[in-house]
């Protein structure tokens, strides 16, 4: 009792909060071990799931995702306000949020960054070729002018478009300065990235939803450390090394939860995989040579090799899970089990010459490089020579930034709040999807004005993006995750967060 009344009144004549008087109590430290190493920490240049998973903590966007991917305030203080014509977004900006230098987040800060966001990230890229300006209303709110409807506006601003201070943005960042929960201490290339607890940090208000709502930095200190191989993972999850461990073989689930000493974690239709084809250059820039590689790939055998139990996957088409707003069966072709006669025939009307397809892949995602192994061996039997190149996953986000290096590359996607976010869809994205049937009916999706036309005009860019054939989707899969027995209040999320969360004792 006294100790209790004596927390209270400390907190009282200082003025603080019971979370921050929380937060100034939590010593511990949490060991989160991940696939790799980050190739780098600016989130705008490469927004692959590491950089995201770390940035995370450090930066925050004006928008983030609840439980159901709707996009709902962060940095931003309330829902814009949007004109009649929904051309002009007024964004109000939340007061008295302080970035990691001590300095206050203002307007400026907001347009700086957004503006650099738009100059450097694929999916800002598309936003700025709508946008007729963006400018400070005031210290704390921005104003977004635009030359046509954008209905995927929020959606968009809620990844990778973190807030940054004025003064520390460049081409090239030297500093990382956000104002999320955590800070920027060390990061040593292939041994750590070090965060530690922000006590200046201002949370938003709401309960925890996915990304949403408050934000406790419960841990003193967030270690995360690059370990490529899966196992080794596994081993340091069970021994203790490890207070998460990061993408897990889904066959170590029974060891994982029989060790005592961590838990296993499954998110449910965390994301699926595709093989993502040049559109660019090379020998894929031919359709038929694309549709061929559809028709050749048998959706079932390669996810059973990545992921061994059908408790971890399903086969479907649709590029969104049963039970979506987004779901539906309009214009999946070439999908299933595999068709080598049809593949055979494609191959002909190509002209295809016997150049082996360079297919791109990681053992640092494990289902990646298994998956890989079947595809080769289908596209194989179809009349492809295949040449698989296995490097790390830092390599390969780099070399598929160049349409000289590959034909085809191995990922995995999240499902989005928006459909039209997809990164496929983005014509800078890697792949560098572009076509006029593509543009035709995304433009129809941005034009919609409700739901019901916004399912419609979805419907129809699922359908061109199965004729067009940038990409091959696989299949959809459950994440296997393994945390630490005693650690406390963590929620499998797509990107890992360890805000809230309580380190073992």
């Amino acid at each position: 009792m006294k100790s209790a009344f004596l927390l209270a009144t400390l907190a009282a004549l200082a003025g603080t909060s019971g979370l921050a008087l929380a937060q100034a109590q939590g010593d511990g430290v949490l060991t989160v071990a991940t696939i790799g190493e980050p190739p780098t920490l600016d989130v705008m240049q490469t927004a692959t799931d590491i950089v995201l998973t770390i940035d995370q903590h450090i930066f925050e966007t004006l928008y983030t995702y609840d439980a159901q991917w709707k996009s709902v305030p962060l940095l931003a203080a309330a829902m814009p306000e949007i004109s009649e014509d929904g051309l002009t977004y007024r964004i109000p900006i939340r007061e008295g949020v302080k970035f990691h230098d001590g300095s206050d987040l203002d307007s400026r800060d907001v347009t700086a960054s957004l503006k650099r966001w738009m100059a450097l990230y694929p999916k800002g890229k598309q936003v700025a070729t709508i946008v007729e300006s963006l400018t400070e209303d005031g210290d704390h709110a921005v104003v977004f002018k635009l030359k046509s409807r954008y209905a995927p506006l929020l959606a968009t601003l809620s990844q990778a478009s973190v807030i940054m201070p004025s003064e520390k943005i460049a081409d090239t960042l030297t500093e990382f300065v956000g104002t999320g929960p955590y800070v920027l201490k060390e990061r040593k290339p292939d041994q750590y990235t070090q965060l530690v607890r922000f006590d200046g940090y201002k949370s938003p208000e709401g309960e925890p939803s996915n990304y949403a709502g408050k934000r406790e930095a419960i841990a003193k200190e967030i270690r995360f450390v690059p370990v490529p191989d899966a196992n080794t993972r596994v081993e340091g999850l069970i021994s203790g090394q490890f207070d998460f461990a990061d993408s897990l073989p889904v066959s170590t689930y029974e060891r994982i939860e029989a060790s005592g000493t961590a838990k296993p974690v499954i998110f449910e239709n965390s994301g699926w995989v595709s093989l993502n084809m040049n559109m660019k250059e090379g020998l894929l820039t031919k359709k038929p040579l694309r549709q061929a590689v559809q028709a050749a790939l048998n959706a079932s055998d390669m996810m059973l090799a990545a992921f061994s139990d059908e408790r971890f996957f399903s086969i479907d088409g649709s590029f969104f899970p049963k039970g979506s707003a987004w779901y539906t069966e309009a214009g999946v072709a070439r999908y299933g089990e595999g068709d080598p006669e049809a593949a055979a025939k494609l191959l002909a009307e190509a002209g295809y010459d016997g150049t082996p397809i360079r297919l791109l892949t990681s053992r640092q995602y494990e289902f990646h490089y298994k998956l890989g192994e079947v595809a080769k061996a289908y596209l194989e039997a179809a009349g492809f020579k295949v040449d698989m190149q296995v490097v790390d996953w830092a390599t390969l986000t780099t070399r598929r930034g160049d349409p000289k290096e590959w034909d085809i590359f191995i990922t995995h996607s999240n499902f989005p709040g928006d459909p039209t976010t997809i990164n496929t869809i983005t014509d800078a994205y890697p792949g560098w999807y572009v076509s006029q049937q593509k543009a035709t009916a995304v433009k129809a999706y941005m034009d919609a004005l409700d739901d019901t036309a916004k399912a419609k005009a979805w419907e129809g860019i699922q359908t061109v993006i199965y004729d067009d054939a940038p990409l091959y989707k696989v299949g959809n899969f459950n994440g296997l995750t393994g945390v630490g027995a005693s650690v406390g209040g963590y929620t499998p999320t797509y990107w890992p967060h360890f805000w809230n969360v309580t380190p073992k004792k």
